[in-house]
This record gives C-alpha cells, sequence and structure tokens, in this order.
C-alpha cells in the first residue's frame, strides 16, 4: 500500500524511481480509509538522506502511511537548509495537542557527549515523555535507542575503545514476539558507533526483554514487555553506501577510522558495497507498523 509524503520532498523523486508506491495529498484524501499517522524526530545531520532512508522502508504498509518530520527547536541544523525545515518540518509546540499512531526517533553524532550535554537533551525528555500518552509505539534508531534507554530504564552508555563500524552478524535471542516474525535465526545488519549499552542490564531489567544480540556489536534490538518502545542499537536503515561515505568522511578529517568490517568485497574501500541487509529492513519495519502500531492503535484517539 502506498505512503503518503508530499509530492515536493527531495525523498519523493528518489522513491519514485525505486518503484516504492507513493502518494501525494491530492490521492489521499479520495480515499475512505483511516491512514496510519507516523511522526518522525529526525536528529541525523543528512536530514534528506534519513528521510529517503526511512519512508524507503515504511512504504512496506498494509495500509495507507501518512508521516510527519519533527526537527528540533533548541537547536539547528547545519546540514540542512532552513527553506526545507520550514517546509516538511514541524516543531514539537506544533505537534504537542496531536495523537499519533508511531512515532521514530532516530540516531544522532552526539554519542560521546553525557545526555544532559546534548543541546536539546531537555526538549528530546519532553517529547519522549509526551510519546507515553500520545503515541502507541515508538522505534528508536542508535543514539535515539540509547537515549531511550536511559530515559526510560535508567541504562547508560558507554565509550567503546575504537569507532565499531561495519556489518556485523546478529543472532535472535526470543523467537516468539512478533517484531521479529519471519526473521532468519542470523542476519546482518549495519553499525556505526563510538559507544554502547550493557546488554547484561537490558537482560536484567524488569521491564525489558533481549530480542537479538551480536557476539562482535553487542546488543542490537531491545523491547519493553509493555511493546511500547523498540529500541535498535544499530542502522538498519541505512542504504549500500553510507558506511563507505561516513568513512571517507572520517578519513577526510584526519580521523583514525577503521574499515568498515565485513563491508567493502575484499576488505578494500575503493570496490562497490552490496546491501545484505535490505530484506530485513523491510521486514523489521513491516512488522512494527503492522503488529504494534496498526493492530494496536485505537480507531479514534479519544
Amino acid at each position: 500500500m502506498p505512503i503518503n509524503i508530499p509530492s515536493k520532498l527531495p525523498a519523493y523523486d528518489v522513491l519514485e524511481n525505486e518503484n516504492i508506491f507513493l502518494m501525494d495529498d491530492k490521492r489521499a484524501v479520495t480515499q475512505d480509509i483511516r491512514p496510519l499517522n507516523i511522526l518522525i524526530l529526525n536528529l541525523m545531520p543528512e536530514k534528506e538522506r534519513t528521510e529517503t532512508q526511512l519512508l524507503r522502508l515504511l512504504s512496506n504498509s498494509p495500509l495507507q502511511v501518512n508521516v510527519e518530520f519533527l526537527h528540533t527547536a533548541t537547536y539547528e541544523s547545519k546540514n540542512v537548509s532552513q527553506s526545507h525545515l520550514h517546509q516538511f518540518y514541524k516543531t514539537f509546540d506544533q505537534v504537542k495537542d496531536r495523537r499519533y499512531d508511531g512515532m521514530i526517533i532516530t540516531g544522532a553524532p552526539v554519542e560521546l557527549l553525557p545526555f544532559e550535554e546534548v543541546d536539546y537533551w531537555k526538549e528530546l525528555t519532553k517529547i519522549m515523555e509526551w510519546s507515553k500518552t500520545n503515541v502507541t509505539s515508538c522505534l528508536h534508531i542508535c543514539w535515539g535507542a540509547q537515549a531511550a534507554l536511559y530515559y526510560h530504564y535508567g541504562i547508560n552508555k558507554y565509550t567503546l575503545p575504537q569507532k565499531l563500524t561495519g556489518v556485523f552478524r546478529h543472532y535472535i535471542m526470543n523467537s516468539t514476539v512478533e517484531l521479529l516474525r519471519g526473521f532468519d535465526d542470523e542476519y546482518l545488519a549495519p553499525h556505526s558507533r563510538y559507544t554502547d549499552v550493557p546488554e547484561e542490564e537490558i537482560i536484567a531489567h524488569d521491564d525489558l526483554l533481549l530480542l537479538s544480540s551480536s557476539e562482535e556489536a553487542g546488543a542490537f534490538m531491545a523491547m519493553s514487555k509493555d511493546e511500547k518502545h523498540v529500541m535498535i542499537t544499530g542502522h538498519i536503515e541505512y542504504d549500500a553506501y553510507t558506511l563507505s561515505e561516513e568513512y571517507q568522511r572520517d578519513i577526510a578529517k584526519g580521523l583514525e577510522t577503521a574499515i568498515p568490517k565485513d563491508y567493502f568485497p575484499k576488505n578494500d574501500p575503493e570496490a562497490k558495497p552490496l546491501n545484505r541487509w535490505r530484506s530485513h529492513a523491510y521486514l523489521l519495519f513491516s512488522n512494527w507498523l503492522n503488529y504494534y502500531v496498526y493492530q494496536e492503535t485505537p480507531y479514534e484517539w479519544d
């Protein structure tokens, strides 16, 4: 089924060329159905790239999906034009009186800072608190997952000796949850981060379930037992070239960054990387939308 986004959004042409089923506002209003309303708090610096990555995965839905983008009012992004933000994004004050079926909080390049020292931390905690009553299910990605584990469950992150970057093997820890329905016992997913969360604290927490883990990359997927929060510590939404471009960016900055593990063919940074996690990325987002958003959200919010 289609995903409903503004036809002037840069991601629209990219996704249309990929044969993703899209719908603009004019066509959407002619359909007599109740769409899912998804709010995306985009904290990534290259917002247009993240928009495309997430919208691509949200397109594989059983229902029409309306998407709105949110940006922080307390921090001005330096990597996106203000006209783009004004045209396609809202601030929390503009949406705080609404209710949403689902919400995605992305990663952010602030993981080496203590949470309280992030410029928009107070604003983010206000949004996460609001989500408890105004959102059916929240999907948290990378630093967004670490922020959720810290704010909602008191689990802090710690700094790794070096950047964790590459494509890693993951294993299912709990095969009974619907979020992992259809997953292989072993699957691949990308990581790109300098910090980690203690897996043993997730396992020991009374309100959390560890769903999937990696021997090299640690805890990958966790979920609250009330099924309201899903935390993903990696970047399964990344496209094939994202890790490559991050690696080249780090090298250009003079950083001592290792070649992303098991990513480039023959470990050659000049070789074309392949996307070997796409199917599970689609499956994860489809399961989240179906079982934790569509099946759980009320038809009419009171």
